[in-house]
């Protein structure tokens, strides 16, 4: 079951707008009744679907009578005064939807949400893929069906004993389209065609590249394009055909739109709880029980993922794939905040080489042209979390810096990391600004002299002169002089231990971090 607050926040992506019943936002729902016109029996339920109701006002009669905490009707803002008053009355939430959207679609998100809310990609309830796929393949005399994503991976497939060609066999075991055949596709406009249409497009084949000719047409939520249809075929459709094909997009974006609120759903109640660990906030030990995590031994890895010219797509298409296939099956848990994606991922030993090989199988999880960095966080219990996602977060800037190099850990970066903590502390003060450090350096852009590099050699070497010289290619006495010359200047105390490890804090704070 979900809450009111819920169900209107999916519905708002079509559309929908609470019009009055704000109060009730957190009411449990669930049961959904359809109203009938014909059926002259009173049926009860928490969502009411005023399906063929015109007036807001007869809509909420009938909720009242069905006892409902909330009624979706097709009606355009704002609801009259005497409506919503009646509504408050009644204890009712009154969401009203755009007149556009049909009542299949608003039908498959409410049952979606509220009856199968609790139910997964494992492929449990009426929402199977691959029973449908069938079914269109029977329909379309025995022809092969594959229906994929907007990505091009394989959510499900007929099981055609007819002969496929090669595209078809190598998208199966790889679950996905083989690149060169997606670049011929692109090639000959068939993806633009998706985006922009719901007609069925009849491809040419192609034995050269390995398939033969077929029927592809979109699966489209409104405006949103879900993914596509592709039945195997050496002509193209006639009709009769095209109806068929048409009908079942249509109903295969249902099957994903029901799958998408049992997703998000089951994703907004992982994403609170990981929210709450990462913030330190509430019974941490129940939280990882409830997540099915030990309650030690854990990672906060922090991800950051890019498209060019997309400000959102690159983290959005990350947090998707680490939050599919819902159960036991996934190593980590997730949560989106802003721009970041956040797991939590169990340690098997103290090494990070767990977690660097679940980035990479991120990485490759994504098409090529997304950009990913990756931070990963210390060793932590449940309750020092918070502790690791501030490691997460600062080895991903390191990372972010370097996006060639292998995710930054911080067991292998802790010294880099405290320099930058340290960096980012001094500079906010007068003393890297005004200092002897910043005098010294001043001194060395004006007058062309090596005050700085020396000083930093020296420290290095631990006060060995000798060190000190072979390191900066000059002769020992040269570096005494320069260290001599460096006291007079300044304020600087090169004796003493105090003012020696405030002076590599002041290096740490104005040079860079690979200086």
């Amino acid at each position: 079951m979900i809450t009111l607050d819920r169900l209107v926040n999916v519905l708002a992506g079509s559309g929908a707008r609470l019009a009055t019943g704000a109060h009730t936002r957190e009411a449990m729902l669930r049961s959904v009744v359809v109203h009938d016109a014909t059926d002259r029996r009173t049926t009860t339920g928490d969502v009411f679907l005023a399906v063929g109701v015109e007036e807001p006002a007869e809509a909420v009669r009938l909720a009242a009578q069905a006892r409902a905490s909330a009624v979706l009707v097709r009606a355009p803002a704002p609801l009259e005064r005497e409506v919503a008053s009646a509504a408050e009355d009644a204890g009712i939430a009154v969401v009203l939807v755009d007149p556009d959207v049909s009542w299949s679609h608003l039908t498959g998100l409410a049952y979606g949400l509220v009856l199968e809310g609790r139910e997964t990609e494992s492929g449990r309830g009426p929402t199977d893929l691959f029973a449908l796929a069938d079914t269109l393949a029977a329909a379309l005399g025995g022809s092969s069906v594959v229906i994929e994503d907007q990505l091009s991976r394989v959510l499900a497939y007929s099981s055609s004993d007819e002969v496929v060609d090669a595209v078809r066999s190598r998208t199966i075991l790889g679950r996905r389209m083989p690149d060169r055949a997606r670049e011929v596709f692109a090639e000959r406009g068939v993806f633009g065609h998706l985006a922009g249409s719901d007609e069925p497009l009849f491809v040419e084949p192609s034995p050269a590249h390995g398939f033969g000719g077929r029927m592809v047409v979109a699966v489209r939520a409104g405006r949103e394009l879900l993914g596509s249809l592709w039945v195997e075929t050496a002509t193209p459709f006639d009709d009769v055909r095209r109806g068929v094909l048409e009908d079942g997009a249509r109903t295969a974006a249902l099957h994903l739109l029901r799958s998408r609120a049992s997703a998000d759903l089951e994703r907004q109640v992982e994403s609170d709880l990981v929210t709450r660990l990462l913030e330190g906030t509430g019974d941490p030990r129940a939280m990882m029980s409830q997540l099915g995590l030990p309650a030690a031994g854990l990672r906060v890895v922090a991800l950051q993922a890019h498209v060019e010219d997309e400000q959102h797509a690159g983290v959005l298409l990350a947090f998707d794939h680490v939050t599919t296939g819902f159960g036991w099956s996934r190593p980590g848990r997730s949560a989106l905040f802003a721009n970041t994606v956040y797991t939590l991922l169990p340690a098997r030993d103290d090494t990070v080489d767990g977690a660097r090989r679940w980035v990479a199988s991120v990485r490759a999880g994504l098409p090529p042209h997304v950009g990913l960095v990756a931070g990963i966080g210390g060793a932590a219990d449940a309750t020092s979390l918070p502790a690791s996602r501030r490691e997460a977060d600062e080895c991903l800037a390191l990372h972010a810096s370097h996006p060639e190099l292998p995710p930054v850990a911080y067991d292998e970066s802790w010294d880099r990391i405290v320099l930058r903590r340290l960096r980012a502390v001094t500079a906010a003060g007068r003393v890297p600004e005004r200092g002897p450090v910043a005098e010294l350096r001043g001194h060395d852009r004006r007058h062309g002299t090596h005050y700085v590099p020396t000083l930093r050699a020296w420290l290095a070497a631990h006060g060995d002169i000798g060190v000190a010289a072979a390191a900066l290619d000059v002769h020992p006495n040269t570096v005494r002089y320069r260290l001599r010359r460096m006291d007079a200047m300044t304020h600087l105390a090169t004796d003493h231990p105090d003012q020696r490890l405030a002076m590599i804090v002041a290096l740490a704070a104005l040079e860079g971090d690979g200086d």
